[in-house]
C-alpha cells in the first residue's frame, strides 16, 4: 500500500512538471504607445485661378486746355467716384513661403465726376469717367499656411468718357497701378481676397467743338486733356484648379 502511494505521488509530480514544461514563456511587458501628432499639410498656393470682383473707388478728374483766350491755359479738377465690378483670372508659383504671380482684370466702371469743374464756365457742361477698366499686374507676397499677403503693380488700361456741352466723345487710355491685399484660402480649391489698388490712367486729348466750348481758338476746335487718378478698394472670390 505504501509503494502504491508513492508511485501515484511520482506521477502527480512528472504530469505537473510536463505539463508546465508545455506552456508557452511568459510575454515581456509592453512598452506605453508613443503619441504623434496629427500634421496637417501647408496650403499650396500655386496654380491657375479664376474669380470675380467687385468694389468701390473714387479720385479726381481734370480738365486743362488753352486757346487764344487762355494762352497759359486753364485747368479744372473735380472729385470723381463710382463702383467697378468685373472678372480676373491669374496664376501663382509658389517656393517656400514666398509666392509669386500675375494676374490680370477686366470691370465695368461707373466712376465718373460731376459738372462742377470751374472750367466748365468756360467750356458749358463737362463731365469725364471710365466705362471700363482694365489691368494687368504682377503679384508677389509672403503666404503664412492659408493667409497670403501680397504687393501688386503693372498696367492699367481704361476707355475715357468725356462730356463737353453735351456731347459725349470716348477713347481708350493706358496709365498704371500699383496697391497691395491680403488672400485667404477658405477652402482646398477657394479664396477670397481684399485689396486696394491706386490707378493712374494718364492724359488723354479730347477735340471739342469751339463753338460748343465757347472757345476763341479762331473757330477751331479746342483739344482739352483729360486726367483720372482713382483709388479703388474691392473684394473677389477665386477659384484655383487643381494639377500643381
Amino acid at each position: 500500500m505504501t509503494r502504491l502511494l508513492t508511485l501515484l505521488c511520482a506521477l502527480t509530480v512528472f504530469s505537473a512538471s510536463a505539463f508546465a514544461a508545455d506552456l508557452p514563456p511568459a510575454a515581456a511587458p509592453r512598452a506605453p504607445a508613443v503619441y504623434v501628432p496629427a500634421v496637417l499639410p501647408v496650403y499650396n498656393w500655386s496654380g491657375i485661378y479664376l474669380g470675380v470682383n467687385g468694389g468701390w473707388g473714387w479720385g479726381k478728374g481734370k480738365f486743362t486746355f488753352t486757346d487764344a483766350a487762355f494762352p497759359n491755359g486753364f485747368s479744372g479738377t473735380a472729385n470723381d467716384s463710382g463702383g467697378v465690378a468685373g472678372g480676373t483670372a491669374g496664376v501663382n508659383w509658389q517656393t517656400g513661403g514666398f509666392v509669386f504671380g500675375v494676374e490680370g482684370d477686366w470691370d465695368w466702371s461707373g466712376i465718373n465726376t460731376g459738372t462742377t469743374l470751374n472750367i466748365c464756365n468756360v467750356t458749358g457742361t463737362c463731365q469725364t469717367g471710365n466705362n471700363w477698366l482694365a489691368t494687368l499686374r504682377g503679384r508677389a507676397g509672403y503666404a503664412a499656411d492659408r493667409v497670403l499677403f501680397y504687393g501688386t503693380a503693372g498696367g492699367a488700361f481704361a476707355n475715357m468718357q468725356t462730356v463737353f456741352g453735351g456731347v459725349t466723345t470716348t477713347h481708350d487710355q493706358a496709365g498704371w497701378t500699383a496697391g497691395a491685399g491680403v488672400e485667404w484660402a477658405f477652402a482646398d480649391n477657394w479664396t477670397a481676397k481684399v485689396e486696394y489698388l491706386y490707378v493712374n490712367i494718364g492724359s488723354g486729348t479730347v477735340n471739342c467743338s469751339a463753338t460748343v466750348c465757347l472757345g476763341a481758338n479762331n473757330g477751331a476746335a479746342l483739344p482739352i486733356s483729360a486726367t483720372l487718378t482713382e483709388n479703388i478698394v474691392r473684394a473677389g472670390i477665386n477659384f484655383k484648379f487643381n494639377g500643381w
